[in-house]
């Protein structure tokens, strides 16, 4: 599992803690998506695992360290949700804490993973609440989330928060340019689309988004004022809700355009269109876009089942209205 520099000094201030029995036996890490939060757990639980640590770091050697790096330790566990599922449910978390009780395998500590607690249903949030309130001994959580507040409070409170912040920009550019080669700008855009965080911004620039987000730029450019249903054949896709926040987010460079904020813009890349769309749009009929594309995006995300077509068809043409001149 790859690991990267921003992690370093959140992994010391966990294993600090633990060296010092001051560690919490479970912990909650907020983070955006792309911030490394699993290979966080991972090094941990590496640490915590091996029988002959070398100061904060694991050995590397022995017994329980050659067990981690294969992937089939006995005492640490992962639960994510099964195929075809979208719900963690109780019964996973049963099966787990009824062996919680026995003597760890390999007679160290043992370590359970919920990379997204958000998964876990109202009765496993429950049953995992139980065993946080009375742990076995040696026995550590680790749950992820990037929406805490998805959470029930009640259990958000038996855990000790751990907040992944986004490294600085700078940093996170140095990073990125020594991972792909592109120019500054798309760099700058990718990091701010991915709200600062890095490896996140390399999957974008390394896949094919970034030239699918491209075509629906050059789209855009031509869709505007007056023909703005051509862009629905790229606003039906399987990544509609992501298409949608690449236009909130040239929207709101519109805003900072017209505010003369240009240093705050997320799409450097995308300099000239921005221009012209703000040309073209006023400030008033950006933020009543902005509130329009908004309810659209909840909409589909929100709403099961829901007919993403007629959705956006609809949004498109209520957006179309707002660049008519007023009567």
């Amino acid at each position: 599992m790859q690991w990267y520099p921003w992690l370093n000094a959140p992994y010391k201030q966990v294993i600090t803690r633990c060296q010092a029995g001051q560690g919490h036996h479970a912990l909650l890490i907020q983070s955006l998506p792309g911030m490394g939060d699993e290979a966080l757990v991972w090094g941990i639980s590496r640490w915590l695992m091996c029988t002959s640590p070398e100061g904060i770091k694991s050995c590397g050697h022995c017994h329980g360290c050659q067990l981690m790096l294969a992937r089939n330790h006995p005492d640490w566990y992962s639960l994510t949700v099964e195929k075809g599922k979208s719900s963690l449910g109780v019964d996973a978390i049963r099966q787990v804490t009824d062996k919680l009780y026995h003597f760890a395998q390999q007679g160290g500590a043992k370590v359970i993973h919920i990379p997204d607690a958000a998964q876990l249903t109202g009765a496993a949030a429950n049953a995992l609440l139980k065993t946080l309130e009375e742990p076995p001994a040696n026995c550590w959580f680790f749950l992820g989330t990037h929406q805490p507040s998805a959470l029930p409070a009640t259990l958000r409170s038996r855990c000790m928060v751990l907040h992944l912040a986004v490294p600085a920009e700078q940093q996170s550019l140095h990073w990125l340019s020594a991972q792909v080669s592109a120019d500054p700008a798309t760099l700058m855009t990718a990091l701010r689309l991915a709200a600062g965080a890095p490896a996140a911004a390399l999957e974008f620039l390394s896949s094919e988004q970034q030239t699918r987000r491209m075509q629906f730029c050059q789209t855009l450019s031509g869709a505007i004022p007056d023909d703005s249903l051509s862009l629905l054949p790229l606003l039906t896709q399987d990544d509609v809700a992501l298409r949608i926040h690449w236009l909130m987010s040239l929207l709101l460079d519109c805003v900072k355009y017209h505010q003369n904020s240009l240093q705050w813009m997320t799409n450097t890349d995308q300099q000239a269109l921005i221009a012209r769309l703000a040309t073209v749009i006023s400030l008033p009929a950006l933020h009543q876009s902005l509130t329009l594309w908004k309810q659209c995006r909840h909409r589909i995300l929100e709403t099961p089942a829901v007919n993403h077509e007629l959705l956006v068809t609809e949004a498109l043409l209520d957006w179309e209205q707002l660049f008519l001149p007023a009567v």
